[in-house]
């Protein structure tokens, strides 16, 4: 299979993953409902998110942040989009990273534009410190940019001049 097909799948996949699990989540929980998972861990809770990744701005609602939020989306996203169709081949880890955004963007844009919310229901915690619930999309879009970081600094370890 050539590269660039499997970056393709890559995308399709985390927006199929993230859209199926969402539409699972939405027909079998109702809203702000929990179902626990790993007791003192791990919940599946069904979360109506309209504002940004993990939550963050969702407090803020009504219709001018969720339009802030679907242009800042569309922004993204081309920008993201541009830099996967500009980056060479060889750049593989780069390609890759970039596929797991893509992908995330896409599933949690669908979201916004369809629905006026994005779904979450990954509720992680310890006590009674919770992380912000998020999804498949966000996760994909977190561990691609880890990705990229950690591919940024590599390269630029390469290319720095030894002391």
């Amino acid at each position: 299979m050539k590269w660039r097909y499997f970056y393709f799948l890559i995308i399709l996949c985390v927006l199929l993953a993230d859209q199926a699990t969402k539409i699972i989540i939405s027909k079998t929980i109702s809203p702000y409902t929990n179902i626990v998972v790993i007791p003192g861990f791990f919940n599946l809770t069904h979360i109506h998110n309209r504002g940004a990744i993990f939550g963050f701005f969702s407090q803020r609602g009504g219709l001018s942040i969720s339009i802030l939020l679907t242009i800042a989306s569309l922004a993204a996203l081309s920008f993201v989009a541009y830099y996967f169709l500009k980056t060479p081949p060889s750049e593989k880890v780069m390609k890759i990273s970039l596929s797991l955004i893509l992908g995330g963007a896409l599933g949690n844009l669908i979201d916004r534009v369809f629905k006026g919310y994005v779904v979450d229901f990954a509720d992680l915690y310890i006590k009674q410190w919770h992380w912000p619930a998020f999804n498949i999309a966000d996760a994909s879009i977190t561990i691609g940019a880890l990705f990229l970081i950690f591919f940024l600094l590599k390269r630029r370890t390469k290319c720095s001049p030894s002391s």
